[in-house]
């Protein structure tokens, strides 16, 4: 059994499918956790938060990079809780129209910027006219980040999303997006290619100069949004080619999946990725930790619960976990965590008894 382990090199290790000395916790509390729990939490700031529950804080940092337009630009208007994004090409204008949710304190779509073929002509100029360049001053941040975090979280960065799924979330939206791709293929796939283009370059720009170790694609990916034979024909290739790059450098590919994985985890499985997180259990998920450690035996995965079952009392939470835990042939890349955002209904009393029993588990290494 290792020695006792720092937050960071428990992580890395569970990234890395070694043995650790106990089962890193990540609850995900985001900005709208504490405004919905009572004193003294609701004034606590997350990083205070994550220390009372008892946790393995996650952080983000800076990919090192910025965009650059000759010919495009992006504009936005906020007020009143609705945002509206502009895309000004030379193709026409294109717009996006977000509201505001005070209850999860997040932005959700009301309107997509592709609507027409013709859009997608514009969209394409947009992505094709923009450079990703290396940011030096974005390498201070990142290395004052890691500094600052030391042993006590791992600090993770992210190149963005893949083109389909970036399509279908945030360009044309599920329903229209998959109209559009199916009657106008040859010219979505010329926007995917310019899109892909520049993640390419970003995770390029990561790879040789982001100190950060540990790297996201936040992909939110499911059989409930688009198909295998899509995510074989788009989403794999796409994957492949940022986890070769990625791994080259010596860092650790993270894939953000939160939907029903099931019938992608053998397609995951062949990436060079370190690791699917927000790995999400039934109800709201289809995959359980089995379900994952026997597709990608070699994939860590950070998850394995579900945002209805932290609604229950500690003591059916923890039930359900180690009967989860026990069915795995041993404990080697594995993270706990709430899966999505940990709903605010579930209390910290809740989270830090979790977190208790997470701690005193003892893993397997057979």
């Amino acid at each position: 059994m290792p020695s006792p382990m720092t937050p960071r090199s428990r992580w890395l290790a569970a990234l890395r499918c070694q043995p650790v000395d106990r089962l890193p916790f990540w609850p995900k509390l985001n900005g709208s956790y504490a405004l919905n729990q009572a004193e003294p939490f609701r004034s606590m700031a997350i990083p205070q938060l994550m220390g009372w529950v008892g946790a393995d804080p996650h952080v983000g940092g800076p990919a090192c990079s910025k965009v650059l337009r000759a010919k495009t630009c992006a504009q936005t208007d906020q007020r009143d809780g609705v945002r509206t994004t502009t895309y000004r090409t030379p193709a026409g204008d294109l717009t996006s129209v977000e509201h505001f949710d005070p209850t999860s304190q997040s932005w959700h779509p009301r309107e997509f910027p592709v609507k027409t073929e013709k859009d997608i002509e514009a969209m394409t100029l947009f992505f094709a006219d923009a450079r990703c360049e290396f940011d030096p001053p974005q390498v201070e941040k990142a290395q004052a980040t890691l500094r600052e975090q030391g042993e006590s979280a791992v600090v993770v960065t992210g190149i963005g999303v893949s083109p389909l799924m970036d399509w279908i979330q945030h360009l044309a939206g599920i329903e229209n997006g998959h109209y559009l791709l199916a009657d106008h293929r040859e010219k979505v796939e010329a926007l995917f290619a310019a899109m892909h283009r520049l993640i390419l370059r970003r995770a390029e720009i990561v790879a040789e100069k982001c100190p950060i170790q540990v790297v996201y694609s936040t992909e939110n990916s499911s059989t409930t949004l688009i198909s295998t034979d899509q995510f074989r024909g788009y989403c794999m290739k796409h994957l492949m080619d940022y986890g070769r790059i990625l791994a080259g450098a010596g860092k650790l590919h993270v894939l953000h999946m939160c939907g029903h994985l099931k019938a992608f985890l053998p397609d995951i499985a062949t990436l060079p990725a370190a690791g699917i997180e927000a790995f999400t259990s039934p109800t709201v998920g289809n995959t359980t930790l089995l379900d994952g450690r026997t597709a990608c035996p070699r994939t860590c995965l950070i998850g394995g619960t579900n945002a209805e079952l932290w609604l229950h009392p500690a003591e059916a939470i923890i039930r359900t976990i180690r009967r989860d835990l026990d069915s795995l042939p041993h404990h080697r890349g594995i993270v706990v965590t709430s899966a999505g955002v940990m709903p605010p209904a579930c209390t910290p009393q809740t989270i830090r008894q979790v977190a208790e029993f997470v701690r005193s588990y003892r893993v397997g290494d057979r």
